[in-house]
């Protein structure tokens, strides 16, 4: 093999673990939303919320995702596509973090709205990067293939592992999941 070809083929090994990367960490950004909703009594119970305002631990995190989305275009323009993920996923993780530190209202509603902006921007950034990173044909169809299965899967999982988690640890793992999978994706990202 000539060095040129070791060079491609290097280059395109690190373009598909940055890609798979970037689908762990919209993996996660969806899981989110499921898995904290099938344990949002437990979580009042134990932080002492009031039944009326726990639909904001749910709503705050959809409302900053959905302010994240559309402005994830114009994001990648100023950082560059790998360090707007490198951020959005150290930031996801450590407001996950302060999730599962949160003492009461306020400060749960805060971290859960830092996490939704961050997961509002690692959503589409994976699937413009599928337009980006990959040439048309086989490669856009499998990055295509494995970023739409994981964005499937994760809504299916959240109720099951939500329950899980709660069931057999305490509802601070509900956040707690995150950290070691963001971690991985954060290294992976930025080599």
């Amino acid at each position: 093999m000539t060095d040129a070809a070791l060079i491609k083929s290097a280059s395109t090994l690190h373009k598909w673990i940055g890609f798979g990367a970037m689908c762990i960490g919209m993996f996660m950004a969806i899981l989110d939303i499921q898995i904290v909703i099938t344990s949002l009594p437990v979580i009042e119970n134990a932080l002492k919320i009031g039944a009326e305002r726990m639909s904001w631990v749910q709503t705050s995190y959809l409302i900053a995702e959905v302010i994240a989305i559309p402005l994830t275009g114009l994001l990648t323009r100023v950082f560059s596509m790998r360090w707007l993920f490198v951020g959005a996923i150290a930031l996801f993780t450590v407001a996950s973090v302060g999730c599962a530190m949160s003492t009461g209202f306020p400060s749960l509603i805060f971290a859960r709205v830092v996490q939704g902006l961050a997961g509002g921007v690692l959503i589409p950034l994976v699937f413009s990067a599928i337009f980006l990173l990959f040439e048309r044909g086989i490669q856009q169809t499998m990055a295509t293939t494995m970023g739409g299965v994981l964005a499937v899967l994760a809504p299916a999982f959240g109720p099951i592992t939500g329950g899980l988690l709660t069931e057999n640890f305490s509802w601070h793992w509900l956040f707690l999941i995150n950290v070691i999978p963001g971690i991985l994706t954060l290294a992976a990202g930025v080599f």
